[in-house]
């Protein structure tokens, strides 16, 4: 900026350098200034609208994700429930049945834990180099163990190379001595653990108790389930090929001849959640543009305009968006959001009727097909977020339109500062020129004043004589 005036007032001439100059600076840089101004305003306005856009896209996409997940559905018609949970957990799909299944957990499914024999030398043991085999389920793991390992460095090793397969090893020492401990996330049977090489054979199948290394409390065996008093084997502790539609979560042993009952039902309330979260979450992103692409009046009567009104990229965004809400899926009797209830507004929210979406579940038994409109193969949620992606991905056109108003914030940065510096050059030439002035004039102003005293002494002189 321009650098201050010490006198504002010319001493010589009596005019306002200060206000001369600054109307002069003024006159020369009102119109850029104005420019950059204007330009400012609307390109931050810009990016503040484009930010917006973004974080509500944003939020839209993490809600349909939500209601997306492939590990807790959102839209299965139908719900199961257990009695005791501690002993069965139970989850419906959409191809389950309504009805109610004694459950008797009689074993869970173990893995397999096995020790080496003890040595009293503890975890220090020297162990030889060479080929180190362990197996599981009819497949070798090889580890290579080379000089100078111990049984704690075997361990390690062990660890380190086939933590990723499940297998985890460990030293515990006793009073005979210390043991190498290997175990297992895989259950089953036939799953059992056997170790061969390098002096730490371990049978799998065979008691440590008896034999000095082998399992410590039993054999991996399968979870043993009686469903309606029918007998189901699991090499794992879910099962979900015993009951059609229905993944059973084992999670404890039944008490003897003491079953849990599950009891499976139509999930109308929960499909009715999950249908007013998706319209919420549309609603919101659809306010969340009108907010930015709408006009309105200030108080004074003027029309004031929304951040992106008329910005094409916004109004491509939200046609396609709405493309999506009417297309036809590809269901069998459920393809439109209209047969459950949700229609399009005027100002482009949805509204769900909860009575044509009770009477769709209730009377046309559509239950089934929801998941499907949308969370299935190019559904609502699939179709969604293809129309999003082209504009709110990280090298989408949003992003790509942010890197260009931050390049043109960043020019109209420089314009101000060069603007600026003219400011201040020219304020300073001026001020240095009308100072001049100002002396020139009181140096004239005095030389007249010398030359009127003189005129005025010969005045007198002359009157005297």
């Amino acid at each position: 900026m321009a650098s201050p005036i010490t006198s504002s007032t010319g001493l010589g001439s009596g005019l306002n350098i200060t206000e001369i100059v600054s109307a002069l600076v003024k006159s020369d840089t009102a119109a850029k200034q104005a420019q950059i101004t204007r330009q400012t305003a609307n390109n931050t306005a810009y990016i503040s609208g484009v930010g917006a856009l973004r974080s509500a896209l944003t939020a839209f996409t993490t809600a349909m994700s939500k209601l997306n997940d492939k590990a807790a559905p959102s839209f299965n018609a139908y719900v199961a429930t257990s009695a005791g949970e501690s002993i069965v957990k139970a989850t419906a799909s959409n191809t389950a049945v309504a009805g109610t299944y004694s459950i008797e957990v009689k074993n869970l499914a173990t893995s397999s834990k096995v020790a080496s024999q003890a040595f009293v030398e503890g975890a220090s043991k020297a162990i030889p180099a060479g080929d180190l085999v362990i197996s599981q389920g009819g497949k070798d793991y090889t580890i290579k163990v080379g000089d100078g390992a111990t049984l704690q460095t075997v361990r390690d090793q062990i660890n380190k190379e086939l933590g990723a397969s499940g297998f985890s090893a460990n030293i515990i020492t006793g009073k005979e001595g210390a043991r190498l401990v290997l175990g297992s996330t895989t259950t089953g049977a036939k799953s059992d653990i056997s170790v061969a090489g390098l002096g730490l054979d371990i049978d799998g199948t065979k008691s440590m108790a008896s034999d000095g290394a082998g399992y410590i409390t039993d054999i991996a065996k399968d979870a043993t389930v009686l469903i309606d008093g029918l007998e189901v084997k699991s090499a794992s502790n879910s099962v979900s090929d015993a009951i059609s539609g229905i993944k059973l979560d084992l999670t404890g042993a039944s008490a003897a001849g003491v079953a849990t009952s599950v009891t499976v039902a139509a999930n109308n309330d929960g499909l009715k959640t999950s249908v007013q979260s998706f319209v919420d979450a549309y609603n919101t992103l659809q306010k969340a543009i009108t907010s930015l692409t709408s006009t309105s009046t200030d108080e004074d009567g003027k029309t004031v305009l929304g951040s992106l009104t008329n910005d094409p990229t916004t109004r491509s965004l939200l046609a396609n968006l709405r493309g999506v809400l009417t297309e036809v899926g590809a269901g069998d009797r459920l393809t439109t959001l209209s047969q459950l209830g949700i229609n399009t507004q005027k100002d482009g929210t949805l509204e769900f009727n909860s009575t044509k979406f009770t009477a769709a579940l209730d009377d046309k038994k559509l239950g089934s097909e929801v998941q499907n409109l949308f969370a299935g193969t190019n559904g609502i949620f699939e179709r969604m977020n293809k129309a999003i992606d082209p504009y709110n991905a990280t090298n989408g056109s949003l992003a790509s339109r942010k890197a260009s108003l931050d390049k043109i914030a960043k020019n109209l940065d420089d314009q101000q500062t060069a603007l600026d510096r003219r400011t201040e050059s020219l304020t300073e030439s001026l001020t240095k020129k009308y100072v001049a002035l100002d002396t020139a004039l009181g140096k004239m102003k005095a030389q007249a004043d010398q030359i009127t005293s003189i005129f005025e002494a010969i005045n007198a002189q002359a009157k005297k004589s």
